[in-house]
């Protein structure tokens, strides 16, 4: 079954190749990736799946499926598509859409065979608007068993964990005045400043690995009147969910102490909550074998490495799940780059989609069809994954 999935791929290559370059082509950014996402569901629907579109809200969510012979798991390829602001797909996003694409089709050609389901989900907004997320909280993962996806890198490598992350946005309203009668004001931007410097005294009592950058995006218009409002952004990781809701309350705690010192009230925003990462290691090691099949060396992460964050750590907590990396570029180059968005349309490029479609493919007919590596997977997930409130 292997070399006949690895067949259907090769058969399918040039409409998976042409939908990496097609999304990369143009880019869209969270929650306007309408044509990156009508490029996937034309594909679908061309190969006979069934797709509803427009899940959890969302206007550039879908969820598309195709049905076995007969009731059994469901494996679910994630898709994500939206770019990044400016440089367009410098996290090779194109090559995420067109994996999970490839693999769904190549294995729904031999589902009258099979029992089970398969689903491509289109997955919006992971840079920042956490659509995964927003799919979970409206019960869209609920009748999946299994979430597989890829992404491209400067390393092939399974088993990588993630940061919990949130977005912290500030606004402190004060009063104008003068420069010359400053005591007349409340100045602003003195709390955004006061913010900052509170932050960086706090961190020693802080949660180890905790990581807290910010920036400041108002803070009056002109030097000779005091700033009436002053905005702060900051993004928030931690070690996971509790360390990270730990952190943000005592950012919080700073903005009051700030309130009562300077005179000016705040509003805070906190985004959603991207969670740390738990990645299946029984169903990355699946994948692995099927891609060291293709002469590709996967590795295991360092465990000193630096980790990001990425709202599939929220569906790490929900099922089992794999994020593995496929290799484009160099070692040298990092993703979130011009140099990442050049390559991620390359003939290296094309050439891991397609290894890493078949290993994905290959994977998702495993879990479909070994009940002894699905008992094994459930049992990783339970002794590993926490049962956070």
């Amino acid at each position: 079954m292997k070399e006949a999935l690895f067949n259907e791929v090769e058969v399918l290559k040039e409409e998976i190749l042409k939908l990496s370059r097609d999304i990369h082509e143009n880019p869209e950014i969270c929650f306007e990736e309408y044509k990156s996402s009508g490029f996937v569901k034309k594909l679908l629907r061309e190969h006979g799946f069934t797709i509803e579109d427009k899940v959890a809200g969302m206007e550039t969510a879908f969820k598309a499926r195709f049905k076995g012979q007969a009731a059994g798991p469901t494996v679910a390829f994630l898709a994500e598509y939206d770019a990044l602001p400016g440089i367009g797909h410098g996290c090779g996003h194109n090559i995420i859409s067109a994996v999970s694409t490839g693999a769904a089709i190549a294995l729904r050609k031999k589902m009258n065979q099979l029992n089970g389901e398969i689903v491509l989900l289109g997955t919006p907004a992971e840079e920042g608007g956490g659509g995964k997320i927003i799919l979970l909280e409206n019960g869209e993962f609920d009748d999946i068993d299994y979430a597989l996806m890829i992404h491209p890198s400067n390393t092939s490598m399974i088993g990588r964990g993630g940061l919990a992350t949130a977005r912290v946005d500030i606004k402190f309203l004060g009063k104008s005045a003068h420069s010359s009668t400053p005591e007349k004001g409340i100045n602003a931007l003195t709390a955004v400043i006061q913010t900052f410097n509170l932050i960086d005294t706090a961190r020693a009592l802080m949660p180890n690995d905790t990581n807290i950058n910010g920036i400041i995006s108002q803070g009056g218009e002109a030097t000779n009147v005091i700033p009436n409002i002053g905005e702060c952004n900051f993004s928030v990781r931690a070690r996971n969910l509790n360390d990270l809701n730990s952190v943000i309350n005592r950012i919080k705690e700073i903005v009051s102490s700030v309130e009562s010192f300077t005179g000016a009230k705040a509003s805070i925003s906190v985004g959603k909550a991207y969670a740390e990462r738990y990645m299946n290691r029984k169903i990355g090691e699946v994948y692995k074998k099927h891609m060291e099949s293709q002469g590709v060396t996967v590795n295991y992460p360092d465990p000193n490495a630096k980790l990001g964050s990425s709202d599939i750590g929220n569906v790490s907590l929900k099922l089992p799940a794999i994020h593995a990396y496929v290799k484009i570029v160099n070692e040298e180059v990092n993703p979130h780059s011009r140099n990442f968005t050049e390559a991620a349309i390359t003939e290296r490029a094309n050439a891991a989609t397609i290894m890493a479609a078949k290993g994905l493919a290959c994977t998702g007919y495993e879990l479909l069809t070994d009940e002894n590596l699905r008992v094994e997977v459930k049992k990783e997930f339970e002794q590993k994954v926490p049962k956070y409130e």
